[in-house]
């Protein structure tokens, strides 16, 4: 009987990696952190693009254990020039994976018609979760990675108007169906995660691009379009819809425990294995637990004092516009012949070249001005006592006054400054607040009174254009519904609690409202407007209603 002797030299280079002694910590969570790091390793071997097709073969299936010959079958059926590898270098591969972390061993059933068969198929490998997901996203960064990718900002609006929602059916009396809220909570963190992660990778791509110091002129007005119009719009349509959806989420956070409770009572799913498994980790779906929650309100809304990812965004934005700054000075510079300053410090080596000793000193002063250090007779702290081998480099430093430090006199100039009265602009400003605040309450005193017979008085130029503030703030208020073969306006209200007035506005097909003024006249067509006090029944509203 032979036994095979394996030898340093035929032995494959997989085989070779061994851990570093001491390298593996104990058990516990550092080992399980170092476990799964491990399952990356293969993306740095020497054989990485072997490792990777590999993998993309296991991850090409389902629930599938592989053996040696399937796994060479399908390399060469896509054609891969790892289809080469041999019987026995490919299950070196494959054990190093499981080694890893990435392959568990199968426990298929081998059924053989013969001896041969059996050793061919006898070892039988699996993907592991660890090992899909590291594979996904791996191929996901080989794909995409320096791509730009689009900000998803009509999701933004999706979960604006889902937060809405869900804040009104909670508030509902007996509650929110628990049915009917798993699907809304699904769906909007579903659509949170994926423009959250479209911001981040947008942004870092911005960064990449602007810490480049070799744009040329055409590739920074595309990035300055890029910037000016593009991240401004996302910035603002941010800087939109983040009071609301902060509001929304103040709106739902009394009613969220309850609500969470009763659809893990309606849908447990795979929660239920942590009461009967308690070993069993189980990653339930965002948004059932009270920390998806927490992280979208901290992604809108400043609740820990260390601001909000929406503070995050208009800093960054702000960084790039300075970053896009720079590079224009530095074009700028390099236009006018001031960057590149080769030529002056050629000329410069030279003459230290022929210089004597005491010359070069001179030369070196006149251009770096690099003079003797001057001493200062600024006396220490008294109570500090530093010993002479301190170096200064290290030593405390001395405060040294700035008359001193300018001028190099301690003698003070001039005298001070007499403080500034305000009081007259104060007074100004406050008599003229007055006037505008009157004028605004004349206004709205007259449009009360015409209200109902616009079309029969001439408004004043203060009532006019009070009537047309609160008429484009209900106009953007309301909400368009459709009726019957008709749309109708509903919410189109607006009103100034300092002035007591209220406009209310319905649509009326076929009505022209005429708004005479002492600047003009203006027609409204299809508007019925109303003006009362702010404390008095909504006669209009009920009889738009």
């Amino acid at each position: 009987m032979s036994v095979p002797i394996r030898t340093l030299d035929n032995m494959v280079g997989d085989e070779l990696h061994e851990e570093p002694h001491g390298e593996r910590p104990e058990e516990g969570s550092g080992g399980q952190t170092w476990q799964r790091l491990s399952a990356y390793a293969y993306l740095s071997a020497p054989e990485r693009l072997e490792y990777v097709a590999v993998m993309r073969v296991f991850c090409g299936t389902l629930l599938a254990d592989l053996a040696v010959p399937d796994v060479l079958a399908k390399l060469a059926q896509a054609g891969h020039p790892a289809a080469a590898l041999g019987a026995e270098t490919l299950t070196a591969r494959l054990e190093q994976l499981v080694r890893w972390g990435n392959l568990l061993r199968s426990t298929h059933t081998v059924t053989a018609t013969s001896i041969a068969d059996y050793q061919r198929s006898r070892s039988r490998y699996q993907l592991s979760k660890l090992g899909e997901r590291v594979q996904r996203d791996a191929d996901e960064v080989l794909a995409g990675a320096d791509a730009a990718r689009e900000v998803s900002s009509e999701l933004l609006t999706l979960v604006d108007r889902g937060l809405k929602e869900i804040a009104a059916l909670a508030a509902a009396p007996g509650g929110m169906d628990p049915q009917q809220a798993l699907e809304k909570i699904s769906t909007l963190f579903a659509q949170f995660a994926e423009f959250a992660e479209s911001v981040r990778d947008f942004y870092a791509y911005l960064g990449q691009v602007l810490a480049r110091y070799d744009l040329d002129g055409a590739e920074y007005q595309g990035f300055k379009e890029l910037l000016l119009d593009y991240v401004e719009a996302i910035t603002e349509d941010v800087s939109f819809r983040a009071p609301r959806i902060a509001a929304h989420l103040r709106a739902i956070w009394p009613y969220l425990p309850t609500l969470l409770s009763r659809i893990d009572t309606h849908a447990s799913g795979l929660g239920a294995l942590s009461g009967a498994l308690p070993e069993t980790r189980v990653q339930r779906s965002r948004g059932r637990e009270m920390a998806d929650w927490e992280g979208l309100r901290d992604w809108f809304a400043d609740s820990d004092g260390h601001g909000s990812q929406v503070d995050q965004l208009r800093d960054a934005t702000l960084r790039a516009l300075q970053s896009l700054l720079a590079n224009a000075k530095r074009m700028l510079r390099s236009a006018s012949g001031e960057m590149s300053r080769r030529k002056d410090l050629l000329r410069l080596a030279a003459w230290f070249d022929s210089a004597e000793p005491e010359e070069a000193h001179d030369i070196a002063v006149a251009a770096f001005g690099l003079y003797g250090a001057r001493h200062l007779g600024v006396a220490p702290d008294p109570e500090l006592s530093v010993p002479a081998y301190v170096s200064w480099w290290t030593g405390p430093v001395v405060d040294v006054p700035v008359a001193l430090r300018e001028r190099g006199s301690r003698a003070p100039r001039g005298r001070a400054a007499a403080v500034v009265d305000h009081g007259e602009q104060k007074r100004r400003l406050m008599e003229q607040a007055r006037q505008q605040a009157a004028v605004r309450q004349e206004a709205a005193a007259e449009l009360r009174s015409a209200s109902g017979r616009f079309d029969q008085v001439r408004l004043g130029t203060g009532a006019m254009r009070l009537l047309l503030e609160l008429l484009t703030a209900a106009l953007g208020n309301a909400q368009l519904k459709k009726g019957a073969g008709d749309f109708q306006l509903d919410g189109a209200r607006a009103g100034d609690a300092d002035l007591g007035i209220r406009l209310t506005a319905w649509r009326t097909p076929g009505r022209h409202t005429l708004l005479r003024s002492v600047d003009g006249d203006l027609t409204v067509d299809d508007l019925t407007l109303a003006v009362q006090s702010a404390s008095a029944p909504a006669a209009a509203e009920e009889a738009s209603a």
